[in-house]
């Protein structure tokens, strides 16, 4: 029978504590160890109904400040409780926020979602060679798309490109129509001619002739009575 090694003899008096050949304890690890025994042990530890009673307090005292009064939607009822949808709380935040989640979208996404917005959304542009850039950098992009490596059995989704000579024309029109509007929308003045002076005694007596003429009459009739 063979002897227990002095290994073994040691883990086995000192309760299966692994023994580490080499490794000895500091006086320093020794000292921070029994630190952080005590002060876990010297921790207060609070149990439920202590946690419970210490949320209580809190929302009482919150109460007395008056954090509650006068808050959104107080004495209305609560919104979307009988939807089915578990996403109704992220889309209530972005509808109430005005959130624009166009960055959020997947590649794909966001470039068919930009193709549905032409030719519209180029008819704040007025100039044609912006135009062919910015459809040529679509049509780029939607390429550079297509290139990204794939992962599964089923095909990706692609977004569509354009006819850049098609969208042009079409920009075009809109253009025209616009300037259109524009022109419709202004108000016409109407410039009348200035009437020419009439030469004297071809037509009415001047104003001043009128003036020397009630003066005439005054005098006359302050002379008879």
């Amino acid at each position: 029978m063979s002897m227990p090694s002095n290994e073994s003899a040691a883990q086995g008096e000192g309760g299966g504590a692994e023994v580490v050949p080499g490794r000895l304890e500091s006086a320093a690890e020794a000292e921070e160890n029994l630190r952080r025994a005590a002060a876990k042990q010297a921790r207060p530890r609070m149990n439920l109904q202590q946690i419970h009673s210490w949320v209580d307090v809190e929302i009482e005292q919150a109460q007395r400040r008056g954090d509650f009064d006068n808050l959104p939607g107080a004495g209305k009822p609560l919104k979307n409780l009988d939807q089915d949808d578990p996403d109704w709380w992220v889309k209530g935040l972005i509808e109430r926020e005005k959130l624009d989640m166009s960055s959020a979208l997947p590649t794909v996404m966001a470039l068919r979602q930009e193709r549905r917005g032409f030719p519209e959304s180029l008819a704040g542009i007025s100039d044609e060679v912006a135009v062919r850039e910015r459809l040529e950098d679509y049509n780029a992009r939607v390429l550079a798309d297509r290139r990204k490596p794939v992962m599964g059995p089923t095909s990706p989704a692609v977004a569509g490109r354009v006819d850049v000579e098609d969208m042009v024309e079409q920009w075009r029109g809109l253009r025209a129509d616009r300037e259109r509007r524009l022109t419709d929308e202004m108000p016409t003045a109407e410039f009348a001619e200035a009437p020419a002076p009439e030469a004297p005694g071809s037509g009415a007596p001047a104003r001043w002739m009128w003036v020397v003429l009630l003066m005439v009459v005054a005098v006359l009739l302050w002379v008879v009575l």
